[in-house]
């Protein structure tokens, strides 16, 4: 990690020495800087920007600039780094393309694969594609928003065209976690229900009560096992109504993301819960003169718990980052860069 952070530290010198030797040449920095919009590579943006303000204007081939271009390749950081120079420059906001595309017609289009591919899952794809059309939404009028290129679609139309398999294939990787997911809810309620009534150790036939009420491990046993089952239960409601759902575009947006999240959650509570009320069940009928076994079964706990973690976990994290964790607006990484209000001044 450290070699990283030091050879990061000394090409970001190097390049800075390239730029400052280069000078304001505005046609030099022309493809490197197109392709490093291309490419998401903002510290590149930030000191070709930084030391030839002027190249702010410049154009691609098929006459889209920086703006665009960041937009076309979902490049979010690029968008980040620029998104107050956008602030001052109207122009910018209402240029088409050569098709009479806006901004939010860009935003429609489906983005390349090689940027789809850093995202788990369809539907989380379909989810970043979805916070790329909002957050560009906010840079036109109401009245641009319903405009129609020269094929006479409004963005709404062209995101619908172009993101239609991929609201297919979310929804079937929706559909197919959440029927996994729910058999295995389904499983633990069955098998902590079956426990809860089967008392173990039996009861007192006088009394009813369970022989072993006294017992702390006991007390383990009833509160993890219902806990279990709880959740559970929750778990399976939860993925359930996954199931059912309209799958429109909008729930890919929060709705569903947010319904699997708490369904993954709770399920993981629950498995959690329910081994350890097994464990403290299996101490208090076999373990009481021998503690030296609760280490082995403690042993034992951890393979199922790791591998449901090692499943089930980098989902639920990647669920948590794209729905709640923002890619847009301020961001820690721009803290370093050069460009901002104070020290470089942009020209229409």
């Amino acid at each position: 990690m450290e070699k990283k952070k030091k050879e990061y530290k000394e090409a970001k010198k190097i390049l800075s020495l390239i730029c400052d030797r280069i000078g304001t040449s505005n046609d030099t920095y022309t493809m490197p800087l197109i392709e490093a919009v291309r490419k998401g590579i903002y510290e590149v943006v930030d000191e070709i920007l930084y030391t030839s303000p002027s190249t702010i204007n410049c154009k691609d081939k098929e006459g889209n600039n920086i703006l665009q271009l960041a937009i076309i390749n979902r490049s979010e950081k690029v968008y980040n780094l620029i998104s107050h120079i956008i602030d001052h420059k109207m122009s910018y906001r209402r240029r088409n393309d050569s098709y009479e595309n806006n901004l939010v017609h860009l935003a429609g289009r489906l983005a390349p694969s090689f940027v789809l591919g850093r995202t788990t899952g369809a539907a989380l794809q379909l989810q970043r594609e979805l916070l790329w059309r909002e957050e560009v939404t906010k840079l036109l009028s109401p009245k641009e928003l319903l405009s129609e290129n020269i094929y006479n679609e409004t963005p709404t139309m062209v995101f619908t065209r172009e993101h239609q398999d991929l609201m297919k294939e979310g929804e079937n990787w929706m559909k197919t976690t959440a029927e996994s997911c729910s058999i295995t809810a389904a499983l633990i309620v069955t098998i902590v229900f079956a426990a809860a009534i089967t008392v173990p150790g039996g009861s007192n036939q006088e009394s009813g009560l369970p022989l072993f009420k006294n017992k702390i491990p006991f007390t383990i046993f009833a509160v993890f096992n219902a806990f279990s089952l709880f959740t559970a239960t929750t778990s399976l409601l939860l993925f359930l109504s996954i199931l059912t759902t309209r799958f429109s575009e909008k729930d890919f947006l929060v709705t569903l993301p947010r319904r699997l999240i708490f369904g993954l959650s709770t399920l993981f509570l629950s498995t959690m819960a329910m081994i350890v009320a097994f464990c403290a069940i299996l101490f208090l009928v076999f373990c009481d003169q021998r503690p030296w076994m609760l280490a082995l079964i403690a042993a034992f706990a951890c393979l199922p718990i790791s591998v449901i973690v090692c499943i089930k976990l980098p989902l639920l994290l990647d669920l948590i980052q794209s729905t709640y964790i923002p890619i847009f607006g301020q961001q820690s990484y721009l803290e370093s860069c050069k460009v901002n209000r104070k020290t470089t001044i942009f020209k229409e």
